[in-house]
């Protein structure tokens, strides 16, 4: 997949419709935006069309609209905070066919620089998830050119991610990546595919299964790979410990064997704790008070549960950290939603917020975790992306990406 696209400062928007295809899935509670983040991540994309004079129409989805169109996952809250950001009027579509008849007026009428916002593309239903070939020309005679910014959608192959690009195309128009998505390009892409070394990439979570493409991926591209979270201790239990009431993924012991030999063959250095912080029982709620026991894990208790790195694991991990020139972090090391088991997380967080090499946080859990524990704006890169993230980091083509048009 060629990673290098024409972005928007590539296209000249004056006068022109321009699609823009943004990642406004934010959380909602009574109608209210929790998290404006992605909101915030558009805004530069957003301005630099209004400031060249563009028409820019914006679309999204929100939400998964399980039971069809209906107004708790509709886009009006996200025009209205869009309106107060950009400190203009962003015309909102409020009719869910999305692409109909006042979609259609509302860009007729629009003059250069003004924003129309459509409502929640997942209205269409399978015209959007399945790649509908109606939708999609339907999103794309509304505009003379698009821009995709949605990185967190970039990797499902929809109607307005990758089908719209081809109906684009067709008449003659341009398809290209804004500047959310150049930047993930830029950090995630070129760190998996060329990095500056040496390359330490940490992988965290729950379960392996969520993260086999990647350490397979990863371990051929890094130098050194660190394990940790709930994944850990069936690589443990592979190597023969003994890791008590602990996650664990038994159908993937072998898997998690032969990562271990890929990694010797490879001349890979593959790191796993050597020490764990345990509990009796798993806490409820998930941030109750807990007491908490350090073993070595070849002296963990049948009777306990693994739910954190230990310190000489952290010091480890840190000291593996602090030599290299680039560091990609998926997944945090623990319970990190519990003060007491968020240890091991935010001791990864600072060695990464003290080194000077190139820091890429993949999105999801680890993402969270930096921008709660303080140390988001030590970071060189947080993704926006959950899945995409990941697809990335495992080498896949991400339709959002391959659609843009190449430089």
């Amino acid at each position: 997949m060629s990673l290098n696209k024409k972005s928007v400062d590539d296209i000249n928007a004056k006068g022109k419709r321009v699609l823009v295809r943004c990642d406004f899935n934010v959380p909602l509670k009574d109608g209210v935006i929790t998290d404006e983040t992605r909101i915030v991540a558009a805004l530069p994309t957003i301005k630099k069309l209004i400031a060249d004079g563009g028409k820019v129409i914006l679309c999204s989805h929100l939400g998964k609209v399980k039971e069809g169109p209906n107004e708790k996952e509709s886009l009006a809250p996200v025009a209205k905070r869009l309106s107060e950001k950009l400190g203009k009027e962003v015309v909102f579509v409020a009719d869910y066919n999305v692409t109909g008849e006042a979609a259609t007026k509302a860009v007729e009428n629009m003059k250069e620089g003004d924003v129309v916002l459509l409502q929640n593309t997942r209205f269409r239903g399978t015209e959007e998830t399945k790649n509908g070939e109606k939708f999609s020309k339907e999103l794309a005679d509304l505009a003379d050119l698009y821009v995709c910014d949605a990185f967190g959608s970039s990797h499902r192959a929809h109607a307005s991610v990758e089908g719209v690009t081809k109906f684009i195309t067709a008449k003659g128009g341009e398809n290209v990546v804004g500047y959310l998505m150049q930047k993930e390009i830029d950090f995630l892409g070129n760190a998996v595919e060329n990095p500056v070394r040496p390359f330490v990439a940490i992988l965290g979570g729950a379960k392996v299964a969520d993260k086999l493409n990647v350490i397979s991926n990863l371990l051929e591209k890094c130098d050194t790979l660190i394990i940790g979270g709930g994944m850990a201790y069936t690589f443990l239990k592979a190597q023969g410990y003994e890791i008590g009431k602990s996650l664990v993924d038994n159908e993937k012991i072998d898997y998690c064997k032969e990562m271990m030999e890929k990694a010797a063959k490879l001349g890979k250095k593959l790191l796993l704790p050597v020490d764990s912080v345990t509990i009796a029982e798993f806490p409820n709620p998930i941030d109750a008070p807990v007491e908490t026991v350090v073993c070595d894990v070849d002296k963990m208790p049948a009777d306990r549960e693994g739910c954190d790195i230990g310190p000489k694991t952290a010091a480890l991990y840190a000291e593996a950290v602090k030599s290299a020139k680039t560091v990609v972090w998926n997944g945090p090391m623990g319970v990190f939603e519990n003060p007491t088991l968020a240890a091991g997380t935010i001791a990864v967080a600072k060695a990464l917020a003290e080194t000077d090499a190139t820091t890429i946080i993949g999105g999801g859990d680890s993402a969270s975790a930096v921008n709660n524990l303080g140390f988001g704006d030590k970071m060189s890169h947080i993704s926006t992306g959950g899945g995409a993230s990941l697809e990335f980091l495992e080498g896949k083509v991400l339709p959002g990406v391959a659609a843009a048009d190449d430089k």
